[in-house]
């Protein structure tokens, strides 16, 4: 079957080395993905984000029904917010994480993952039939483009008209880049400031204003960056995978994403009953980060084991933090294996690796690990 494109597919083509990612050809990287990881964390990446899910929801009752599929408190949200929660279904499975932009009471913008585009579509369009809201997908008109990194505010402001110093963080503007009205969210998912830029009335088959917006930031000192430093990066900032950290097997409990969770929001949500006994009778496991003592890197799968050498979870995300120069881990273990600095192994092929459970959020937190970012 031939691979999905993106509106910014020329340029991967020929700049950088594409693999099927869910079905999309999308570059993997381009100059390598410890050189693109270290631009990002010291400087400024720019990433191809097309591929994920855009949808608008229109109608006197998009509020209410955004409160009714998402966890978190739609309501509390002001003009041209945005607000990271979770969808899940009844028994408390998290359908997926996504983050839903206000622009008015009855217009709304919400971003899922690339993976889950047209479940996410789906589970969402049957669950509006009892509210007046009209949904549109729009994931093939909009192209998506990242800039992250400690100068990506200062390298997007040189192709962009408005201050960009004037929106706030987890907020969306409207605002002019490279001649295009844009949309553009104080977000991201490397852990770094930045933006992610919306490309309105961009089809894919008239891609131009994409690859004019691409090739200025290139030109404005941008570093192209593919989804090995993507991975890198939010493993890192110890950012949840859909599918490896959480999928519908797991509530937002366990996922330790309580904090999306608000049970005292007027109305009923999807799964608020299931997620309400979790807080009562308490979970089995929860996530945590790991990080190797010994040498040895962790990865998707491998066995996590307590000091008796029993088996109590395993790795769901997990690769050698660049930053660090140690392996780093995402794992699900029973609770009483929660607290900072407890004594793990990971089975990595026929040895165990020692590590141990650490602050994760991010990994490279400097007052912890004294990890230091190069202030030139």
């Amino acid at each position: 079957m031939e691979l999905k494109k993106t509106h910014i597919y020329s340029y991967h083509a020929e700049h950088g080395n594409i693999v099927d990612f869910g079905g999309y050809a999308m570059p993997v990287w381009y100059d390598g993905i410890k050189v693109e990881h270290k631009a990002v964390r010291d400087g400024c990446g720019v990433f191809d984000t097309s591929h994920m899910g855009r949808m608008w929801a229109e109608g006197p009752d998009t509020e209410k029904f955004l409160n009714y599929v998402v966890t978190n408190n739609v309501s509390k949200l002001e003009p041209y917010g945005g607000l990271y929660s979770v969808m899940c279904k009844p028994d408390g499975g998290i359908v997926d994480d996504l983050i839903t932009y206000k622009f008015t009471p009855e217009r709304f913008l919400v971003v899922y993952n690339a993976g889950n585009r047209d479940k996410d579509y789906k589970w969402l369009k049957k669950n509006s039939k009892d509210f007046d809201v009209k949904l549109t997908d729009v994931s093939d008109e909009v192209a998506m483009i990242a800039v992250q990194g400690p100068k990506a505010v200062e390298t997007l402001q040189k192709i962009t008209e408005e201050k960009l110093g004037e929106v706030g963080r987890f907020n969306i503007a409207e605002i002019t880049v490279s001649g295009y009205k844009v949309l553009a969210a104080r977000t991201g998912y490397t852990g770094e400031d930045g933006f992610e830029v919306f490309v309105l009335d961009c089809p894919l088959d008239k891609p131009e204003k994409a690859l004019k917006i691409w090739g200025d930031l290139v030109e404005a000192g941008a570093v192209p960056c593919g989804l090995g430093a993507r991975d890198s990066l939010r493993l890192e900032a110890g950012l949840w995978l859909y599918g490896n950290d959480m999928d519908e097997s797991v509530n937002p409990i366990e996922a330790g994403l309580r904090w999306t969770v608000k049970l005292k929001k007027p109305g009923y949500f999807i799964g608020r009953r299931a997620i309400q006994k979790v807080r009562e009778e308490g979970v089995k496991r929860r996530l945590v980060g790991l990080m190797m003592e010994d040498r040895g890197i962790p990865r998707h799968g491998y066995e996590v084991l307590n000091a008796e050498e029993q088996v109590i979870g395993e790795v769901t995300s997990g690769g050698l933090s660049p930053t660090l120069g140690v392996g780093i881990a995402l794992a699900y273990v029973p609770p009483e294996y929660r607290k900072l600095g407890t004594e793990v192994y990971i089975k990595i092929r026929s040895r165990l690796a020692k590590g141990k459970v650490v602050k994760h959020r991010p990994f490279y937190d400097e007052a912890v690990y004294g990890w230091k970012r190069d202030k030139k």
